[in-house]
């Protein structure tokens, strides 16, 4: 039988001892051996604080999120093998997607967060700079760093993948690496994938491990700046957290526990009205999908006491049409618990139920090609607590399967009261079409909760549902729940960082932030700052404007074209008692002046006005009132662009407006797109005849089968078909692709060398040559690049056919062409 094999110090290693045997929930059959007898652990979290450290602390927050969305890339092509190794855990096909896909997803989402959101450095400002001198040459701020260790996480067994993604997602990204323990249950389907994040060849080495078995002593070696996360009962969580190594040192300790969550029905629902048959549904699916193994089923039905009698019914025949048994049957909507041990233990738990409540509802389904005897399967199963005041077993008993309890309440008031005896959760959802009781019990339950998930006719068609943890929001509870907090978009990451204040000069907190600070030293040149592209700028690189007078004219005039007739611009007799001593210029027009004296009226690489930050008007300026600009780059964030946009980056500008006596009227910060530069060359026809002067017909190519004379027929070919002369027939990429071919034209990646051209024959031979020598080719080629840009100035609406790309418009010819020729340029040495 094979046994899995562990990650450790860069290298598969297999235990030495008999390990735990794995077995199929659903067939009993033997499925692998985990095993970690043998392994040194001490050495695996030294190797991750050493070479782990080093790899992708050095790493930014932005080329990490990258990183992030290359892995899930990579998983994403090979998911069909992780959905048959999810089946062998009893996992239906929506279970497996919520695992499966929902996992990458949340890697997704984090590298979206990051190319949006962090910064291109490998530390992270966080929050304003403080102001604690009375000149301003002392400040103050934070910063946030990769925290000086190695994360082991500890995962449950009901998400043997989104429980090891979501945890890595944020760990990952804050730069911190990671040792991952799975649950030996499942723990195949995490080693399949653990597998293929590591033959993807995007993870730095050392970034992470895997430890696919028991744990044994790995938690002895933790160490300050080390850090642990644990999914799994608070029993076990409690019993970690007070080991000597954790407690004893400054050791990070996250844990999200099972939790006995509760779903509310509101006291207007009754029968017939859509939140009751939401309500209905959404219980029904919570006890039924993973076969009720999440950590935020509902384990606890609130209903008004008028209408559990409903609710029980309608309930019933819910689960008795749930199809229960393979997972591979398409029938199956519900399958089995993860195996045989969970069984016993879920049986356990309710029995102890039992002795206090009433059972009354326990389905005799028969299994989809399956049987109870090999397979860990459990029908559906619903307790009543008629006297949930009283009985308190139902708010400290979970049993960890399809298992749930009805219990009445009477108002608002009892039903978060209810809520509540939980003693902490994961989540609570309320279901109801009253805003006011919505809205009562929520406050009243908030804080014994991680999250509410409220649920109506509303928002059914997009609700994600009671049980769904999102990585933009926060996913942990108070009390029993762990008091943990994991996901939550990028608080997440703070868990890993280490936050740092930082004090000192204006011009030494911009050097250690790499953000301007006001008092800094400016950077002046003869250059305009919008004329840079995003590359060129540079933080403090400064412009002072020419000065504007502002006049009556401008004040009625920016009245009358903005509509705003607020009395302060207008009327002169209403200012009395006011801060004003006459009309006084619109704030929005100052920042409208300002605008227009910094800007520069040639194209150039500033794309667009991106927003506006913190605006504050600080004195009036009245007719008379002179104002100059001071506009200087405050921050640079790169920025990911996706489809048919200039790549770009996001520059935010600090525009200080001051007055004729040096008074500050106006700051704000501006951001703009700014034009990353293109690696590709320009269309400019005296640039391309410069490169082909250094051509020859004895000039050798780097790589491919082209002379040089055939080349440049093979250019001169595209720049024809790009005007027409000829029209390209056909297109030979499928329809299908057509639209990411073309979206790739406004990226700046190079044309791949090894791309064999559709259009040319299938043997590999090029065609014959039209031109009789060299020059003549040459000069055919740049008189059609001559042809090219004069037609697409008289035809600027224009399409033709691209052989690969489809048709294409103007400026998509345009794009195609700079990469064409840089790729051939480069192929010959021109470049």
């Amino acid at each position: 039988m094979e046994k899995l094999k562990n990650y450790i110090y860069g290298e598969w290693v297999e235990g030495t001892g008999n390990g735990v045997p794995l077995y199929n929930a659903v067939t009993g059959e033997q499925v692998a051996v985990s095993d970690t007898e043998g392994l040194n652990f001490e050495q695996a979290l030294d190797y991750g604080r050493t070479v782990g450290y080093k790899n992708l602390s050095s790493m930014t927050f932005y080329d990490r999120g990258e990183m992030l969305k290359k892995v899930a890339l990579y998983l994403l092509e090979r998911k069909k093998k992780y959905y048959d190794l999810s089946y062998k855990t009893g996992a239906t096909h929506v279970d497996s997607w919520v695992d499966i896909e929902g996992g990458f997803g949340t890697f997704f989402t984090y590298s979206g967060l990051a190319k949006r959101m962090l910064p291109n450095t490998s530390f992270w400002v966080d929050g304003d700079t403080q102001k604690i001198s009375a000149n301003g040459t002392f400040l103050g701020t934070h910063i946030l760093t990769p925290s000086e260790g190695v994360s082991v996480q500890i995962n449950a067994y009901n998400f043997p993948v989104w429980g090891m993604l979501e945890k890595l997602s944020t760990s990952l990204l804050a730069g911190v690496p990671s040792i991952v323990k799975p649950s030996p249950f499942g723990s195949y389907l995490t080693n399949a994938v653990f597998q293929d994040m590591i033959e993807s060849g995007v993870l730095p080495e050392g970034a992470v491990q895997l430890v696919c078995g028991e744990p044994g002593n790995i938690l002895d070696y933790v160490q300050d700046g080390d850090s642990v996360l644990f999914t799994g009962s608070a029993h076990t969580g409690r019993k970690l957290k007070s080991m000597p190594s954790i407690a004893g040192n400054a050791v990070r300790f996250n844990m999200e526990a099972d939790s006995l969550n509760c779903s509310i029905l509101g006291l207007e629902a009754k029968p017939g009205t859509p939140e009751f048959d939401l309500f209905i549904k959404e219980v029904r699916n919570e006890m039924t999908t993973k076969a009720g193994q999440k950590c935020t089923a509902i384990r606890r039905i609130i209903v008004p006491e008028h209408l559990i009698g409903d609710v029980q019914n309608a309930l019933s025949k819910a689960l008795d049409q749930t199809k229960i048994g393979n997972p591979l049957s398409r029938e199956t909507k519900m399958g089995s618990l993860v195996g045989r041990q969970q069984y016993e233990e879920v049986l356990r738990k309710v029995n102890i139920l039992k002795s206090e409540t009433e059972l009354v509802y326990d389905g005799k389904h028969e299994l989809v090609d399956a049987d109870y005897e090999n397979g860990a399967f459990m029908s559906p199963k619903l307790f009543l607590n008629d006297k949930p005041f009283e009985k308190n077993i139902s708010h400290d008993v979970e049993a960890f399967g399809p298992v749930s309890t009805l219990m009445p309440y009477k108002d608002a008031e009892e039903a978060a009261a209810l809520a509540k005896r939980g003693k902490g959760s994961l989540v609570g959802s309320i279901i109801s079409h009253d805003e006011n009781f919505i809205a009562e019990t929520s406050w009243k339950m908030a804080s014994q909760h991680g999250r509410i998930f409220v649920l109506n006719r509303d928002n059914a068609k997009e609700s994600t549902g009671h049980g769904s943890p999102l990585p933009t929001l926060m996913h942990g509870g108070p009390g029993r729940a762990g008091g943990g907090e994991e996901m939550g978009g990028l608080s997440g990451l703070h868990f890993f960082l280490q936050k740092t204040a930082i004090q000192g000069s204006p011009d030494v907190l911009k050097a250690i932030t790499k953000i301007y600070q006001q008092g800094a030293e400016k950077k002046f040149s003869d250059k305009h700052p919008f004329q840079k592209y995003f590359e060129e700028v540079e933080v403090g690189d400064s412009l002072e404007t020419a000065g504007r007078t502002v006049t009556d004219a401008d004040i009625v005039n920016f009245s009358n074209v903005s509509w705003d007739h607020f009395y302060a611009h207008t009327d002169a007799t209403s200012l009395s008692g006011t801060i004003f001593d006459k009309t006084v210029a619109h704030g929005y027009f100052i920042l409208s002046a300002a605008a227009g004296l910094f800007v520069s009226g040639k194209k150039g690489p500033v794309i667009a006005n991106y927003g506006l930050e913190d605006c504050s008007f600080f004195k009036p300026v009245y007719a008379g009132d002179t104002i100059t600009v001071y506009l200087t780059a405050k921050e640079k964030i790169n920025r990911g662009v996706k489809g048919r946009n200039i790549p770009s980056g996001v520059v935010k500008w600090l525009v200080e407006v001051v007055n004729q006596r040096d008074e500050v009227v106006c700051v704000a910060t501006i951001l703009t797109l700014v034009a990353k530069q293109s690696p590709f060359i320009d269309l400019n026809v005296k640039n391309v005849q410069k490169m082909l002067n250094g051509l020859t017909e004895s000039t050798p190519a780097l790589w491919g089968k082209m002379s040089p004379q055939q080349m440049i027929e093979h250019l001169e070919q595209a720049l024809l078909v790009s005007f027409g002369e000829p029209e390209a027939e056909k297109c030979f990429t499928p329809e299908e692709h057509l639209e990411k071919w073309q979206d790739s034209l406004y990226n700046h990646r190079a044309m791949p060398k090894e791309f064999t051209a559709p259009f040319l024959p299938q043997d590999g031979s090029l065609p014959e040559l039209t031109h009789k020598n060299m020059e003549a080719a040459k000069l055919s080629f740049m008189d059609n690049l001559k042809k090219f840009v004069i037609y697409y100035k008289e035809n600027p609406q224009a399409e033709h056919m691209n052989y690969v790309f489809g048709k294409l418009n103007k400026e998509m010819w345009e794009l195609m062409h700079k990469k064409h020729f840089t790729h051939h340029f480069q192929q010959f040495g021109l470049i």
